[in-house]
């Protein structure tokens, strides 16, 4: 199949799936097409136990191999997902929790990646920097998917912004991490020869930093060029060329993409939208970011529900999955504690900050992204199959319910 094949073929399906949702399950648009997703791919692997002769499993498992999930996301849809969340977020909210969200996208991040491959490594007996490299990219919450949910579970303002704020800075964070800890355990993977404690400051610093200057100069620009504008539909064009040529520059400059897509999102969202635009050309651009998040997204958890034809099922494979499921919620609750707890001396923080972020804290297609862009190796199959479950766990589960639990501990003291 070629591109415009596949792509006619996921908003369809995205359509129908969404279709079936409304109407008979009535949850989240972007969980309940997950959720038919995925109801969808395991009648399908069903009936081909049952009925072999047919070979459906074979020829949809064949169509999924060839759309490069990774690819698709990392390179494609990402920039824009995140630039979409961004624009959404108010540096003035932000600034009143900068602490909290700087300590949880680095601190919290490289605490949960330890704990997580610390932890996998013993139950599993996988080498410990390989179990790391696990623990990295399951440690970072998915923006897309934290944003997604947070949309229809009315959490109180403030929560709402350290969730949001953590899962789009910590995104980028973990995605650095993963690629200095890849290099380490991986030294012959393609660019990334180089090792050592030296080597990967470096590449962190480069990285990290490189992609916030990059991202606040490209928006700080485009901001300047669009006080000259006034009309409405170029805007929007300028804006769709920030997110689109920034994260491709940031790609060939060796700068994380991700952390420069937010912090132009972030600029262009607050500053760009009070000082650089009109309000109908405001109006526009919401609008118009606001369908490109939506249709996206259902895209993406479209792809997830599919994803189930990549895992290898095994007694093994399950029981890992499980135990993954249980450590990534300690490491999360370590993740969110801990900073927490620093900063308790010097602010207050409102009731069930700490369940109600380690609940809130889902992981989602970035995951499956980065762990199915792994070099091939004996130990690849069990960590897919463990980042899957992790992954439809903390969207159908968590994602359902951290309303409701942000209702019921929000008017009770907070249990430390």
């Amino acid at each position: 199949m070629n591109l415009l094949q596949i792509a006619s073929l996921l908003i369809v399906l995205a359509a129908a799936f969404g279709s079936v949702n409304y109407f008979f399950l009535r949850l989240p648009s972007s969980i309940g097409i997950l959720l038919v997703a995925l109801l969808t791919s395991l009648a399908m692997l069903v009936f081909d136990i049952f009925l072999p002769q047919f070979g459906l499993a074979d020829r949809i498992r064949s169509i999924v191999s060839g759309i490069d999930f990774s690819e698709a996301l990392l390179e494609g849809m990402l920039g824009l997902l995140l630039f979409a969340g961004a624009l959404h977020v108010k540096l003035s909210d932000l600034r009143e929790q900068w602490r909290i969200v700087l300590l949880m996208a680095t601190i919290g991040v490289a605490l949960s990646t330890a704990i997580v491959g610390a932890g996998f490594s013993y139950l599993t007996g996988m080498p410990i920097l390989i179990a790391l490299v696990f623990g990295a990219l399951i440690a970072p919450t998915d923006p897309v998917a934290v944003l997604g949910v947070l949309r229809d579970a009315a959490l109180p303002k403030s929560l709402e912004t350290k969730i949001a704020g953590e899962s789009l800075f910590n995104d980028g964070v973990g995605y650095v991490v993963f690629l200095v800890l890849i290099g380490i355990a991986f030294p012959s993977t393609e660019g990334h020869g180089e090792t050592g404690i030296a080597a990967a400051t470096k590449l962190f610093l480069q990285e990290a930093v490189g992609g916030a200057v990059l991202g606040l100069a490209l928006g700080y620009l485009t901001f300047r060029l669009m006080r000259l504008i006034d009309d409405a539909s170029l805007e929007v064009l300028i804006t769709l060329a920030l997110a689109f040529g920034g994260y491709e520059l940031s790609v060939a400059l060796h700068v994380s993409a991700p952390i420069m897509a937010v912090c132009a999102g972030l600029l262009i969202g607050d500053i760009g939208a009070r000082h650089g635009m009109s309000e109908n050309t405001r109006k526009h651009v919401e609008m118009f970011w606001h369908l490109i998040d939506e249709i996206l997204n259902a895209v993406l958890f479209l792809l997830i529900g599919f994803e189930v034809f990549a895992v290898a099922f095994s007694a093994d494979y399950l029981l890992a999955g499980a135990m993954a499921i249980v450590l990534s919620l300690l490491a999360r609750l370590v993740a969110v504690a801990v900073p927490v707890l620093m900063l308790r001396s010097v602010r207050d923080f409102s009731n069930g900050t700490i369940p109600i972020m380690t609940w809130g804290g889902l992981k989602g297609g970035i995951s499956v992204a980065l762990v199915l862009s792994l070099p091939e190796g004996e130990w690849k199959p069990m960590i897919l199959a463990a980042t899957y479950f992790i992954v439809i766990f903390s969207i159908v589960v968590q994602g359902l319910t951290v309303g409701r639990l942000a209702k019921r501990v929000g008017r009770q003291p907070e249990l430390m």
